[in-house]
This record gives C-alpha cells, structure tokens and sequence, in this order.
C-alpha cells in the first residue's frame, strides 16, 4: 500500500472520458481478455491477462497500468489518457526503468465495474487490493482500503432500491455502495474511521461521473449524530478476531458485539418505513440457540429478516482469515502463535462456529414485530432487492389477517412457481410434491395433496374457503375440519411467496 497522498479529483471527468473512450469498461475488459482470462483475472491470477494485453493500443494500456500495476512506457500512456493531467493530480508517477526508459506507473487501483442499469463505473482502492487486480483481494496493512469483493457486491444486490430522500452508507470504504445510493437517493452520507477510505470514496464517486457525497469520519454512528435516514446499508469490520488488528476487517470489539451495536443502534437512526441492511458475523455459542441471540439485537419498533448464508467451524474461521491477511506466508512460528490467538479467544467467548449472512431491518412501528431468522444456504437470484420489498409486504399482510381472514382471502400463485412430484418410477401415487420458485430466493417446500391441489388452482377467482370446501368434497373430508387446519398452511406459502393476496399488487419473488 503506498503511503503517498491521494490522487485529486479535480480532473477527473476529463480522466473518465479518456477511459471510456479508450474502452477500459466492464465490457471492454470482457471483449479484451476473453472469457478465460478475465475469469482468471478475478481469480487474482494475472498471466492470462499479461498475455492478452501484450499488444499495442490505449486499452492494453490501461489494463496493464491500473489493474495489472505494471509499468507503461510514457509515449503509450500518453496516448491512452492525458497523461500530464495525470500525472500532476496523482494517478500515476514517472519513474525510469532498469535500461533508462521513460516509464508511468499508476498510484491506485482503478477497477471498471458496470452498474445495475448499464452504468460505466469505477471503483479506486489501494494498489493490490481490488478483486481481479494485481494483487488481489487482503491485505496484512494497517489502514488499508479495499475494492470491490463478493461481499460488497452481496450487499449491493440485496439492497432495496426505491427512490429515497437520504442514505447512509456506514463504513463505505472505497465507495461501492455510496455509489449505488446515488442512484436513487437524494443525499447520500458516507462515513469510514479511516480518514483514507473517505478521500477513496471521493474519487471512486468523481471517477463514476457520481453526485458528491457528504463525507463523515468517525466509529459507527457517532459521526452522524442523532440524523435519521430513509436507508442504512453497511458492509462492516465484521470479523470476530483477537485484537483490531486490520481496520478494513476487525471491528476492535470483543466477539461479534460490533454487529451487535450497530444493528442495535440502527433503530435509532432509521425514518419510519425505513430499511437497514448489512452484512454480519456472529457467534455460535455452546448452549446457545443462534436464532435467539439475533433475535436479541433487533431494535424496539423495528420489522426484521435475517439470512444466514454460511456457517464455519472456528478452526476454519481462523484459518480463512489469517490467509486474508497473508499470514499463512509469515514465519510458521508466528502463523502458529497467531492462529493459537484466535482459538484462544474463541474458547474464551465459548464459540464453536461463526455465522455469516443478511440482516435487513425496516421499522414499522409495529405492536407485534416481525422478525424471521431462517438458514438458507441454497442459491439465491441476485439481485435481491425487489424480494426483500415482498418479504415485508407479505409479513404485513399476515399480521393484518387473521384465519378467517385469510380464508375470506383470494389468492394466485406467483409467477415461476413449478410443481414437483417425487417418488419411486411407476409408482400410481407420489410420496410427496413440492412446489419450487425459480426466482428470488429459490426457495422449494413439501406440500400434500391437499395444498398441491389448493395452490394449483388459485388464481384469485375464488376465496381460499369456497377453494377448500370443493377440495373437501373432492377427497370426502369434513369441510369445517379442513377449514381449521388449513389456515397455517396457507401462511406458509404467502409467507415464503409461493402465494399472493390477489390484487394487492406487492412483488412476489421469494
């Protein structure tokens, strides 16, 4: 990482309509490379791409200069960019190579990354540190800011996307997310306890033709003070570690109590019908129901769905993080020590496991909150925002009816949804059917006869009670008890999407 000043962005829109114009995008990286090389390349494996780039021409150029961190003979660089306005705001340095030639290096990462709609973007982080760059994604530097990885792409994906008068982007880092609020929100907040990853977040906006955001330093919400926001996203230091070893990661906070306090807090800050979404580790911890330790985070007036996605044993845990940070090529005596320090501290707290996933608060206000926590390991259609919009329309709906309510209810299957019948080749009956949605968040569960049937022929026509009694009569059931043990059911599949209140115009996906 250098320890050099930041680039300006004073310049910087003359910078990005060089790069666009030489074709240093998403997808003038995918047409340069091809397939294999640029899969490669995210992989943090270079040759491939050394040798796609060994041609001549302004994007081979750049390829080499700002993800590849190889130096570039002057007379190239300047054809690709202007490359005295470069080098005098920053981005790049003069040096002269080992037989006197005239070569520029770049002081940043610049990383081409296509928005949502279309959008050339870029992200700037420290040399080395963006995914698909020279180095790769980790760094064992203090201080260090990082650019884009699975996570913040994660959490990019799953964020709800309505139009928004102010967002709040908590430890922003080099800026991703700051740089999707400004899509769709009127005034974006970033804040970082690194003074650097804010002058980061500066250029990556500036370079991306972005709004200018209102930049805050300081721990946590300390440095907003008691403003409120219509959305929070945060990708936080949400390592459990020993120690606040590496700013970018740990959270300097014993255990996961830094997840804690910032969900925790987030309530506070949240304007009503507002959403809060992160990324977060916690702990598994013995004689504990996990479930019930996030339960315990969600804040007073607060609705709340929380994912999890991955689950490690401490000794993986351990070892995935001390090779994120490039231990595993120190002295083996110091790995060892180290690795005895996070085991360490796991046995002390008690922890047999950590989890990683999704916590998405909205507040409602609610008398009776509510809060699901579920393990959903599967694959999942990103992007996901549209499906976390359903999941608390759907959760309203259920809290406002009741049994009788829901049976007086129309209801249509939702667009995707494939029936499955699974038992053993020829036989007359299956051993049971599941209904699967092919969107959102995949989800697949077990039904009977009875709610095959009952889901295959809603299409809003008819109340779910005159739906039973004809299935009542079908299978010679007392219609009054089917009536009774239906209604949970029927919950079920409105809650986890497969069903929709008919005519209530809310998203569906799962």
């Amino acid at each position: 990482m250098s320890t050099a000043s930041l680039p300006t962005p004073d310049r910087a829109a003359a910078l990005r309509a060089a790069l666009l114009s030489a074709g240093f995008t998403a997808d003038g990286l995918l047409d340069l490379l091809g397939a294999p090389a640029y899969a490669a390349l995210a992989r943090s494996e270079t040759v491939p791409a050394l040798r796609a780039t060994r041609g001549d021409g302004p994007l081979p150029s750049l390829v080499r200069l700002f993800l590849l961190q190889r130096p570039v003979p002057y007379a190239r660089a300047a054809a690709a960019l202007p490359v005295e306005d470069a080098l005098a705001d920053g981005w790049l340095r003069r040096g002269e190579g080992p037989a006197g030639e005239d070569l520029v290096h770049a002081t940043v990462d610049v990383r081409p990354y296509g928005g949502p709609d279309g959008e050339d973007w870029f992200i700037v982080s420290d040399l080395g540190c963006a995914v698909g760059g020279a180095g790769g994604i980790g760094s064992g530097e203090e201080g260090v800011v990082l650019g884009v990885g699975g996570a913040s792409t994660t959490l990019a994906g799953i964020t709800v996307r309505t139009p928004v008068g102010s967002a709040l982007d908590l430890g922003t880092g080099s800026g991703i997310q700051a740089l999707h609020a400004s899509r769709h929100a009127t005034r974006v907040t970033a804040t970082d306890v690194n003074p650097r990853a804010l002058d980061f977040t500066r250029l990556t906006l500036a370079l991306s033709g972005a709004p200018e955001a209102e930049l805050l330093t300081g721990s946590l919400f300390e440095p907003v003070g008691d403003a409120t926001y219509d959305l929070i996203v945060s990708n936080p230091p949400f390592v459990i570690s020993p120690g606040a070893r590496l700013t970018y990661r740990d959270g300097g906070m014993g255990g996961d109590d830094l997840c804690r306090t910032l969900v925790q807090q987030a309530g506070a800050h949240l304007n009503p019908g507002g959403y809060a979404q992160f990324l977060a580790n916690w702990q598994h911890v013995e004689g504990e129901d996990w479930k019930d330790r996030l339960r315990s985070w969600v804040p007073r007036g607060c609705d709340a769905w929380i994912v999890q996605r991955e689950v490690q044993d401490v000794t993986q845990y351990a070892e995935l993080w001390l090779r994120d940070a490039g231990d595993h090529r120190t002295d083996p005596g110091e790995y060892t020590r180290r690795y005895e320090d996070w085991l360490d501290e796991f046995e002390a707290r008690k922890t047999r496991a950590v989890g990683f996933g999704w916590i998405t608060l909205r507040r409602s206000d609610a008398e009776t909150p509510s809060i699901v926590v579920e393990e959903w390991p599967h694959p999942v259609e990103q992007p996901l925002g549209e499906t976390v919009l359903a999941h608390f329309a759907r959760q309203d709906y259920l809290r406002d009816h009741d049994d009788a309510a829901l049976l007086e209810g129309r209801f249509q299957l939702a667009a995707e949804v494939v029936q499955e019948q699974v038992g053993a080749p020829g036989a007359e009956d299956p051993e049971h059917v599941v209904l699967r949605q092919n969107r959102g968040m995949r989800r697949a569960t077990k039904v009977d006869t009875v709610g095959a049937g009952f889901a295959g022929v809603c299409d809003g026509s008819l109340s779910a009670g005159r739906i039973l009694d004809a299935i009542a009569q079908l299978v010679q059931e007392d219609p009054v008890l089917l009536r009774d043990r239906t209604p949970e059911s029927i919950r079920l599949l409105v809650e986890q999407g497969f069903l929709e209140p008919a005519g209530s115009g809310a998203p569906t996906a799962g």
